[in-house]
């Protein structure tokens, strides 16, 4: 009867044990991540109005680009995976409205954040012609 009783009890308390280190793993509080990966960016446009975004970075930690507008709507959102070491991105602005715009670029420690402003260019068209006849 005390083998059983003990038996129950060593069971018990390994239940108890087990339960509660998975109740603490997952109810880990998120905050920032333990592994960062620094990385260097650089964005330009080119002749077919695209918006050009490179990214090298560290693998061990992914680095998040978003797009958004002045009123924190996101127009692109992209993750660059933890394996990754480089990433080529392209975004197509031309159906956007114009306006002033932010590509955030983070780890989740650091954070860049480089403007963009989009505004339509009116043809100059000359007010009259006029023409001389020899």
């Amino acid at each position: 009867m005390k083998t059983l009783i003990k038996s129950l009890l060593v069971a018990f308390t390994l239940t108890v044990i087990t339960f509660s280190a998975s109740i603490a793993e997952s109810h880990k509080p998120i905050g920032k991540p333990k592994n960062a990966a620094t990385f260097k960016s650089s964005m330009y446009t080119n002749n077919e109005g695209k918006v050009q975004i490179a990214i090298k970075k560290q693998t061990g930690g992914t680095v998040e680009v978003r797009l958004t507008n002045s009123a924190g709507k996101e127009f692109f959102v992209q993750q660059v995976g933890k394996r990754q070491e480089a990433a080529r991105l392209s975004l197509d602005v031309s159906a956007l409205p114009d306006g002033v715009y932010q590509v955030t670029i983070s780890n989740g420690i650091e954070t860049t954040t480089q403007e963009l402003t989009l505004a339509t260019q009116q043809p100059n068209v000359a007010a009259r012609f006029v023409a001389v006849k020899n």
